[in-house]
């Protein structure tokens, strides 16, 4: 073949490989509104393409966009009060992935952390994403797709800064300061029992039912999952869109938003939230 045909036929093919590529993907733009540096973590799923990047630095009031293949599956979340050794391992206070580098490198978020989780392009051509505090709960996050396309397309999320009003039974404290918290474990995690970690005879819908400590994330945040079986207000579909992930949104914005969607369960403001739980003898509740 003509020396010249082959250099046109190698640049279609990577410009097509390219152009495909792009077509076939979608954007998640990461937007952190918190007053301190977030280091967002990626993890794939098994049998999923691995991203172009697993973690990163975002500073107050920055974003970033991540390109992501049409058929992933994964999970991402939001690392705090994290810092850097002399040797140059890199660690973090919550939500840790333990890989020692800014990169998760395939390591997934240790608890408590807040987890929003998709699968894109799955039955029905949907996709199916959550934010879920089965895990506890770390800081305030908001999904939202960037259209309204097939299916709910509903924002989820949790607005709500539950560090404060934590029980301290699953409070995770700040070092050398046990009143400030940084985190919020879930009961599975604090106490490893099975009818918290929907185990052994508490496996099925029909056994595990929500605690008092699981109700405590479900009144703040009523669209995220607060225990492994609350599929029915907590699981959201949309398809062929992008998505803005959002660390420590706005509640009034957010609100505002909801309302004009009217797709489910409103995520509470958060004065109204407060009082709420300072009414309930969860937050102080022993064991």
């Amino acid at each position: 073949m003509d020396h010249h045909l082959l250099l046109s036929f190698g640049f279609l093919t990577l410009f097509s490989f390219s152009f495909f590529s792009d077509v076939n993907s979608i954007s998640f733009k990461f937007i952190n509104k918190c007053r301190y540096t977030v280091w967002p973590g990626l993890l794939s799923g098994a049998n999923t393409p691995q991203l172009p990047t697993t973690g990163f630095a975002l500073k107050p009031g920055k974003s970033r966009s991540v390109s992501i293949p049409a058929a992933w599956s994964g999970r991402v979340w939001g690392r705090t009060h994290c810092f850097q050794y002399s040797s140059g391992k890199f660690s973090c206070l919550t939500a840790d992935c333990g890989s020692g580098k800014i990169e998760c490198s395939g390591s997934g978020a240790i608890p408590p952390a807040t987890l929003a989780e998709f699968t894109l392009n799955g039955a029905g051509g949907l996709d199916f994403y959550d934010v879920s505090l089965v895990d506890g709960y770390n800081l305030p996050m908001l999904v939202i797709p960037k259209k309204a396309t097939n299916g709910s397309c509903g924002a989820t999320g949790c607005l709500i800064d539950l560090n404060f009003a934590c029980p301290k039974e699953l409070k995770l404290a700040a070092r050398g300061n046990s009143e400030t918290g940084v985190a919020c474990r879930s009961a599975c995690e604090a106490f490893g029992e099975p009818q918290f970690c929907c185990s052994d005879g508490y496996s099925t819908p029909d056994t595990c039912s929500p605690s008092i400590y699981s109700l405590f994330f479900k009144h703040a945040c009523p669209r995220a999952y607060s225990y492994a079986y609350d599929d029915k207000t907590s699981t959201y579909t949309c398809a062929k869109t992008d998505y803005l992930i959002i660390f420590c949104p706005l509640p009034y914005t957010s609100q505002k938003l909801l309302e004009t969607r009217k797709d489910g369960a409103q995520l509470p403001l958060v004065n109204k939230t407060m009082m709420y739980l300072s009414s309930k003898s969860v937050i102080s509740t022993g064991r």
